[in-house]
């Protein structure tokens, strides 16, 4: 689902860092400081300034991972983090530490099917100290890094490598992001297969009026009532700026067939369960506020079971409020499935 691809090998030399000054400077122009929190304009600078050495090459990485055993993508001290399990296989990889920023946060619990880092890699040489070698291949990256995830839980890998510029904002060049909320609805005992992947909802959801709740959440809003008290912290969710005006470019529901994706057995003997209904929540957007997606699936979870109507929808938006809105989804379901740049071939 990426639109992150893997590049040509010339592509590697033509992105060389040039020398720049040691001395602190500016974030580049494509980080809007204007929406920007102070930590987040710090991790700009702190960004830009690891790669003025000319023998570094910045990577785009695309990460698959299953978020139950995460405790969240960024770095945390004492917890198991995305960002800390690529980073120990990428220092394995290169032999020495790194630092990688995501595109988006997501919280423990949540999954990626394409979550978007980028990090800056010296290449020295093992056998000679201080000689300058050539970038290694994007392919070589992915395949190595992937070696050493595959040892420790095997439950985030590579996906797609890309060579950048060393100017390349892994969050800030983000044209836009897609995420996915799954629910099973139905009365049965949820799957062991999907433990931990998607919000058992016992109730039966009424999909045309979820979708027509949809229609009065997409586009730009202020979207204070779905908004959580935390957005202002260090640790938040997504791409956040002060102000919770937003533009949802696609808000929609649909019903998909359950997985896993076995060949269908049908009837009603002894021995074959009764699946659930799948629904699939799909959000896009240049970015999010903190806990945005799921306060949204709450609202419209109540909406498929009859708690809510289509108006009361109109009132939650229009309260500005986050007390105003339904309980937040939990974050097993969410996924985030794209993150989408313009990448040169």
């Amino acid at each position: 689902m990426s639109d992150v691809n893997s590049t040509a090998p010339s592509d590697c030399s033509k992105h060389l860092l040039d020398r720049r000054s040691e001395s602190p400077q500016r974030p580049s122009k494509i980080v809007r400081t204007d929406d920007l929190s102070d930590g987040e304009q710090q991790e700009s600078v702190a960004s830009e300034t690891m790669s003025q050495n000319p023998r570094i090459q910045r990577y785009l990485v695309a990460v698959e991972y299953i978020g139950t055993r995460f405790s969240g993508s960024q770095q945390q001290l004492n917890c198991r983090t995305v960002v800390g399990a690529l980073q120990e296989a990428f220092h394995k990889f290169i032999g020495q530490p790194v630092s990688i920023f995501c595109s988006s946060r997501t919280d423990a619990g949540v999954h990626a099917l394409s979550n978007v880092c980028h990090v800056d890699i010296e290449r020295i040489s093992k056998r000679k100290p201080g000689e300058v070698l050539p970038p290694h291949e994007p392919a070589v990256v992915q395949r190595a890094v992937n070696h050493f995830l595959q040892k420790n839980e095997g439950d985030v890998i590579v996906i797609d490598v890309h060579c950048v510029p060393h100017d390349f904002h892994s969050r800030y060049k983000a044209q836009e992001r897609t995420y996915f909320y799954r629910l099973l609805s139905g009365p049965e005992l949820l799957s062991s297969f999907e433990k931990d992947r998607a919000w058992h909802v016992p109730e039966d959801l009424d999909l045309l009026a979820m979708q027509k709740a949809c229609r009065v959440l997409v586009g730009h809003h202020d979207f204070s009532s779905f908004r959580a008290a935390g957005c202002q912290v260090v640790h938040h969710l997504l791409d956040v700026a002060n102000s919770p005006i937003r533009t949802l470019d696609e808000l929609c529901v649909s019903e998909v067939p359950p997985t896993p994706c076995f060949p269908s057995i049908s009837g009603q003997g002894f021995g074959i369960r009764r699946r659930h209904r799948c629904f699939v929540v799909t959000a896009r957007a240049r970015s999010f506020l903190y806990h945005q997606v799921r306060l949204l699936v709450g609202v419209l979870k109540c909406v498929g079971t009859g708690d809510l109507t289509v108006p009361d929808v109109e009132r939650i938006l229009n309260a500005k409020t986050v007390t105003a809105a339904s309980p937040m989804a939990p974050a097993c379901g969410l996924y985030l499935g794209n993150v989408k740049y313009d990448l040169l071939p």
